[in-house]
């Protein structure tokens, strides 16, 4: 299983990036968590829009989204060029009906998961947790049967994401915030959040993602440090996991 950073950022891009977005491989089987702002324009590093065989969303805050119509026109235009009729299914919640309501396009078909049970697409069976967050939110936890990752999506720390992410091989996390600050109300976790959750879930790897546009970010590495003993990193364009 491999996976690519393609947007960490949360809220919007920074020059030459994106929020949110990660690429998951397996067995010629390409899917996309997430699509956030300035992902169609990093995604053509790492692979063909027209090879991914599905995407799936945590929930539709533009961070995470905003670049889905910019991939269902890239759908739209490449079918016409070259007179295909292929569909790209989009997964995502359905408890804001007007949000999942938009997954569907030309070329594109929006499918509902349920929370409550397991989605198998290819090698990759992904379960789902309702995160802490203003609006509906699913962090997800996906397997190929030998290794695991989990990503929390946006949430606050929740006791409920310890065994959710229990052994993990590499966990992704939102970090909204340095060590002293509280982001429980905006729905986020801080560096030292994170780390708890890495250590408690026993992980073994944590890499940083969504975080913030102030400060020094490798401070939130150091900060993860003071409460998780494993291996950290701050997640960037292009990074690559596999195992």
């Amino acid at each position: 299983m491999k996976v690519t950073v393609i947007g960490f950022w949360g809220a919007y891009p920074e020059e030459g990036a994106a929020t949110s977005s990660y690429l998951l491989e397996k067995d010629d089987v390409t899917v996309l968590i997430d699509c956030g702002s300035g992902a169609l324009a990093q995604l053509p590093k790492y692979t063909n829009a027209m090879d991914l065989d599905a995407v799936i969303l945590s929930h539709y805050h533009n961070d995470h989204i905003a670049d889905i119509g910019v991939l269902q026109y890239n759908w739209l235009v490449q079918n016409q060029i070259h007179k295909t009729n292929k569909i790209l299914p989009i997964y995502g919640h359905t408890a804001d009906q007007a949000g999942f309501e938009k997954l569907t396009h030309h070329y594109t078909a929006g499918i509902g998961y349920d929370p409550e049970k397991v989605l198998q697409i290819g090698p990759f069976s992904i379960t789902f947790i309702k995160t802490e967050h203003p609006v509906h939110c699913y962090g997800m936890r996906i397997t190929d049967g030998e290794k695991v990752v989990v990503y929390t999506a946006d949430t606050s720390f929740m006791q409920e994401l310890i065994p959710f992410s229990h052994k993990a091989d590499l966990l992704i996390t939102d970090c909204s915030f340095y060590a002293g600050q509280d982001g429980s109300s905006a729905g986020h976790m801080n560096s030292i959040d994170c780390g708890i959750l890495a250590e408690e879930a026993d992980v073994g790897r944590l890499l940083l993602s969504h975080y913030p546009h102030f400060g020094d970010r490798t401070e939130l590495v150091k900060e993860a440090k003071q409460t998780f003993t494993g291996n950290i990193e701050l997640a960037k364009s292009g990074y690559i996991w596999e195992g």
